[in-house]
């Protein structure tokens, strides 16, 4: 890839020049939703790994606790942290209407509107339904923005909400689904300069063919401009044309709740079963090295449920 777009990734990125409070939330913004450190992570706060010149994992818990940060279900069904004032902008995307719903769910809807917030034991002795039985009825029920789980804190005992308790003033059709995604391609553009409609694709879990009408339409009306098989910000266009890049000297292990990883995850898992063909253990790729604003090595191993990695064998590294 051209050095130019490298750099000025990196720098969009704040892998060069850590980012503080001010332009940290203006790099979460653009790279929502939110994950924490994949397989690390579990009940903690969203990071940015290695982006911040604070420690921004207990930032976001205090976000948190203010509400400040949300969670939900969107990309792929995945749970994910957003800025509440982007609620509806996801919900344009990612929104999936219960338009049949079976009668245990409407069973615990109807529990929820009446007598909630309910928390999952609670949910269980007004039902007798069993938690395994419960808790996908849940996460349907959050994907179609009717309930919300309320996460402020790092407790499991989580209460569930009517969705317009929460947030009353959310309006779920205010946006189109390609006028959403135009706002986030615009945001994605930003942060990773050079992109193509398979890496939004990848990382956005949208369909390509949608991706790119949104595209289509960005590039009439001057926002987006074709650079090879991909596309950049017009102004980046300019930007680059006397852009002089940054010299590169860093190694880093991203995780693959990242988002240099999830952009590229098509990529990535390719390039992981070359370097992977060897060993003989349960392995997979747990980290993958990005050096000097590309990647170009993994760390494998392999974790289990309740406890530490497996066979965890570090570098495999070409």
């Amino acid at each position: 890839m051209d050095a130019n777009i490298i750099s000025l990734r990196m720098e969009r990125q704040c892998f060069l020049k850590k980012a503080d409070r001010e332009e940290y939330q203006k790099l979460y913004r653009d790279t929502q939703p939110g994950q924490n450190v994949y397989w690390n992570g579990f009940g903690e706060p969203p990071t940015l790994t290695f982006r911040a010149d604070f420690d921004d994992k207990e930032y976001n818990r205090e976000r948190q606790s203010r509400r400040e940060l949300v969670k939900g279900r969107f990309v792929g069904g995945n749970l994910g942290w957003i800025v509440p004032e982007d609620m509806e902008l996801f919900a344009a995307i990612y929104r999936k209407p219960l338009v049949n719903p079976t009668m245990e769910q409407q069973q615990i809807l109807e529990l929820i509107e009446t007598a909630g917030p309910l928390n999952i034991q609670q949910i269980k002795e007004e039902t007798g339904m069993l938690v395994k039985q419960i808790t996908p009825i849940l996460h349907r029920l959050q994907e179609a923005f009717l309930i919300y789980e309320d996460q402020y804190d790092g407790e499991w005992d989580r209460g569930w909400y009517r969705f317009e308790e929460m947030f009353p003033d959310a309006d779920l059709n205010r946006y189109g689904r390609t006028e959403a995604l135009k706002i986030l391609l615009q945001r994605f553009a930003y942060r990773m300069v050079w992109f193509d409609t398979a890496m939004a694709k990848s990382f956005y879990k949208v369909p390509e063919k949608e991706i790119r009408l949104a595209v289509l339409e960005l590039t009439e009306e001057g926002i987006l401009t074709s650079e090879g098989a991909g596309y950049l910000l017009c102004s980046d266009a300019k930007l680059l044309s006397h852009y002089e890049p940054r010299s590169l000297h860093f190694v880093y292990a991203v995780h693959r709740n990242d988002i240099m990883y999830k952009a590229q995850e098509h990529i990535l898992k390719e390039f992981a079963k070359e370097l992977t063909k060897g060993p003989a253990y349960d392995h997979e790729p747990l980290q993958y090295l990005l050096i000097d604003g590309e990647f170009h090595g993994a760390c494998i191993g392999h974790f289990r449920n309740g406890g530490m990695p497996v066979r965890f064998m570090g570098e495999e590294c070409r």
